[in-house]
């Protein structure tokens, strides 16, 4: 175990609390005008999938349990869950819907992500930063509503709803945030 400072906990880690494993689902850092900053996290327990909250002063110092992060292609989705194959050894690994949350809706198929593995049961998945979507619906452009500030909403091919600049039509690949499914700029290709 590697013992980390609290400000420095990210989405996806691997955190030892209490001999327990959890996997961090969020982590925030907020600085008060008055008083400690402190790091919110929201994390889910590997043994049972229960979720947890916790709160630390940034400057408190928190267990990394020790993960091997491994780069691994995505294969498909059946009833099992998703499938990932590690394209140097080609050994094949079930990620369970539950661990893959929400960020299933931004997985392509040959998409290269990096699942941390903990004793060859893998306990997070970390897709790309950016994905390439097209936008399938969107509002036409209302007149006078052409100020770069203004964004109008959108539906991509992978089902969520995003905003996009007035510009942006149906049809028209865009880069997307898969953080937080914002708008980055329109695709290059």
């Amino acid at each position: 175990m590697v013992k980390v400072i609290a400000s420095s906990v990210r989405k996806g880690n691997v955190l030892d609390v209490d001999g327990k494993l959890y996997v961090v689902l969020t982590a925030q850092n907020f600085h008060p005008g008055k008083g400690t900053p402190v790091t919110q996290v929201d994390m889910r327990r590997i043994v049972d999938g229960v979720k947890v909250s916790e709160r630390w002063r940034t400057t408190e110092q928190v267990e990394r349990a020790f993960v091997e992060d491994v780069n691994f292609q995505f294969l498909y989705e059946d009833g099992e869950g998703f499938h990932f194959m590690n394209p140097e050894s080609y050994d094949q690994v079930v990620v369970d819907v539950e661990t893959m949350g929400d960020q299933k809706a931004y997985l392509q198929e040959g998409m290269t992500c990096i699942l941390s593995i903990h004793e060859g049961v893998p306990l997070a998945v970390e897709l790309p930063r950016h994905v390439t979507l097209e936008i399938t619906e969107t509002e036409p452009v209302v007149k006078g509503q052409t100020a770069s500030s203004s964004y109008k909403p959108a539906m991509l091919s992978n089902g969520l709803r995003t905003m996009v600049p007035p510009h942006i039509n149906a049809g028209t690949r865009v880069v997307i945030a898969t953080e937080d499914n914002s708008y980055v700029e329109r695709a290059k290709d």
